[in-house]
């Protein structure tokens, strides 16, 4: 009898030790499972999904080309007088890169975007800067400013925009993989925010090759970059101008002057633009103004809806991301420069362009 007991506890034992078996061996699968890397399938490239046509657009987009004059004709004397006050307040010619000229060893540059922070320009400090400024007293005919606006996506805007005498593009977009037809790729200086830096390039602090053959589609094209801004943007400007330097590309770096960028907030300011930073494309706008007898615009369009058919568009021609809305004031900026157009001080085009 006392064996019986003994023979079904065993069996019980035995039980139990094949289930945590069993179970142990599912958990360690699972667990395995969980680490394996799925196998990447190679994408092939698309247009980015469009957006949404934001609600209540239509009556806006509807609105703003009821103001907007179709045909432009360039009203010599305004644009006289807007470039001669953008001139007097701004002086774009002297001041709007950072040179060895207006900036020498010993100065202090007062950063634009924080007005406590400071830095007093050592001789390796002075040393990244161009001697001279490259468009010192030189006008140019035609320019072509590119926005990077979803209104570009197959508008075959190319072949006008590479017609420009001087073209001028924002924050390295890409011009290669079908956008050619669309963008062009002339380039003869195009601005690079540090967060693209940041964002694509790991800040440059590991292996630097990609972002030095990404440049290789601008040529030997200005690089302006606002290196002085902002505390952060000092190291990764550098650092852009140093790897540049280490392998011997053909693009030139430069730096914007920070004070010649708070003389364009506040001169933008007294026009009604009231923003906490002034979005690359004015700022780029301006720089053209001063510097161009006719100026296009290509790619300024704020809004999600075509203001033509009221399609669905993209935020850029090339991804949908989303820009910080209460960091720029695009609709006033936008307002602004359709005002400009009207009065043929500048040509915005809008829509697509005949072949």
């Amino acid at each position: 009898m006392r064996g019986q007991p003994l023979k079904t506890l065993f069996y019980f034992l035995i039980t139990l030790l094949f289930l945590g078996s069993v179970l142990t061996t599912l958990i360690w699968y699972i667990l395995d499972t969980n680490h394996v890397e799925p196998r990447q399938t190679p994408q092939k490239k698309r247009t980015p999904p469009a957006a949404v046509p934001c609600k209540g657009c239509r009556e806006v987009v509807e609105k703003i080309m009821k103001g907007y004059s179709n045909t432009w004709k360039k009203q010599e004397d305004n644009y006289s007088k807007f470039r001669y006050e953008l001139n007097l307040k701004c002086n774009g010619f002297n001041k709007a890169i950072i040179t060895q000229m207006n900036t020498p060893v010993g100065s202090k540059l007062v950063y634009d975007g924080e007005k406590k922070r400071t830095l007093k320009v050592t001789p390796e400090i002075f040393s990244t800067f161009t001697k001279d400024h490259p468009s010192s007293n030189k006008t140019w005919k035609t320019c072509a400013v590119v926005g990077n606006g979803g209104i570009l996506t197959n508008s075959s805007c190319g072949k006008r925009i590479d017609s420009a005498e001087f073209v001028m593009r924002c924050n390295l977009p890409p011009l290669q993989n079908g956008y050619e037809e669309h963008v062009g790729v002339k380039t003869n200086l195009v601005t690079a925010n540090p967060s693209i830096m940041l964002d694509k390039y790991g800040g440059l602090m590991g292996r630097r090759r990609a972002f030095v053959e990404g440049l290789r589609t601008y040529g030997n094209s200005m690089l302006l970059l606002p290196a002085f801004s902002y505390g952060h943007n000092t190291p990764v400007s550098l650092r852009a101008l140093y790897t540049v330097e280490d392998f011997n590309s053909p693009i030139r770096p430069m730096f914007f002057n920070p004070e010649y960028l708070g003389n364009l907030a506040r001169f933008w300011r007294s026009m009604g633009l009231k923003a906490a930073r002034l979005s690359t494309g004015i700022i780029m706008a301006s720089f053209a103004l001063e510097f161009c007898s006719e100026v296009n615009l290509y790619g300024f369009w704020p809004f999600s809806t075509h203001p033509h058919d009221f399609r669905a568009l993209t935020n850029h021609y090339y991804d949908d991301r989303q820009t910080k809305v209460k960091f720029h004031a695009m609709p006033v900026e936008f307002s602004l420069l359709v005002k400009l157009h009207n009065e043929g001080v500048l040509r915005l085009h809008l829509g697509d362009c005949e072949p």
